[in-house]
C-alpha cells in the first residue's frame, strides 16, 4: 500500500511539474492568453494593450500558416508579417525566436528542414519590412509540437506554420 502511495505521489508532482509551462504559446486558450488580471485594462499582458505581448497574439496575429511542402509566403501571411514587423518597429524592447512547424506526414529529419525553411522565409521577409536581424532568431520543430494532433487535412493544415514568440528586454 505504501509503494502504491509513494507512486501516485509521483505522479501528482509529475502532473504538476508538467501544468507550469506556457500553455498559450501554442494557441488562444492558454493560462497567457490576455484573460487574466489585466483583462479589460491596460497592463503587461492585456490583450488592450497595444504594447503587450498578448494584444501581438491576439489582435497581430503571431502565426501564419503554408501549404504542402511549401516554405513559400501566401499573401495572407505576408499581411499577417506586415502587422508584425509594424508591431516590432512601435515595440523594440521585443526579439523574436521564430518557431517552424510542419505536420506528422514525412520523416523526422525532412521535417526539422522544412520547418526551418519556414522559419527562415519568416525571418527573411520580416527583416525585409525594417525588423533588425539581430532582434530575430529561428528554430525548428519540425512535426514534434505540434497544435492539433490527428490524422486529417484539418489538423495537418494547422500544423504547417511559423510561430513568432516574443521575448522582452532582448531587442536592439
Amino acid at each position: 500500500m505504501k509503494n502504491i502511495l509513494v507512486k501516485s505521489g509521483l505522479i501528482a508532482l509529475a502532473v504538476a511539474v508538467s501544468a507550469c509551462t506556457d500553455a498559450g504559446r501554442f494557441g488562444a486558450g492558454g493560462a497567457n492568453d490576455g484573460a487574466g488580471a489585466n483583462a479589460g485594462g491596460a497592463g503587461y499582458d492585456s490583450v488592450n494593450d497595444p504594447s503587450s505581448p498578448a494584444y501581438f497574439q491576439q489582435n497581430v496575429g503571431d502565426r501564419v500558416l503554408f501549404s504542402v511542402d511549401q516554405s513559400t509566403l501566401s499573401p495572407q501571411a505576408q499581411s499577417t508579417l506586415d502587422g508584425q514587423a509594424t508591431w516590432l518597429a512601435s515595440n523594440p524592447s521585443y526579439s523574436a525566436i521564430v518557431e517552424g512547424h510542419a505536420d506528422e506526414q514525412g520523416t523526422r529529419e525532412y521535417n526539422l528542414a522544412l520547418g526551418a525553411r519556414r522559419a527562415n522565409s519568416v525571418q527573411e521577409y520580416l527583416i525585409s519590412k525594417g525588423v533588425a536581424g539581430s532582434r530575430l532568431r529561428t528554430v525548428s520543430y519540425g512535426k514534434e509540437r505540434p497544435i492539433e494532433v490527428c490524422s486529417t487535412e484539418v489538423c495537418y493544415a494547422k500544423n504547417r506554420r511559423a510561430v513568432t514568440v516574443l521575448s522582452a528586454g532582448q531587442g536592439s
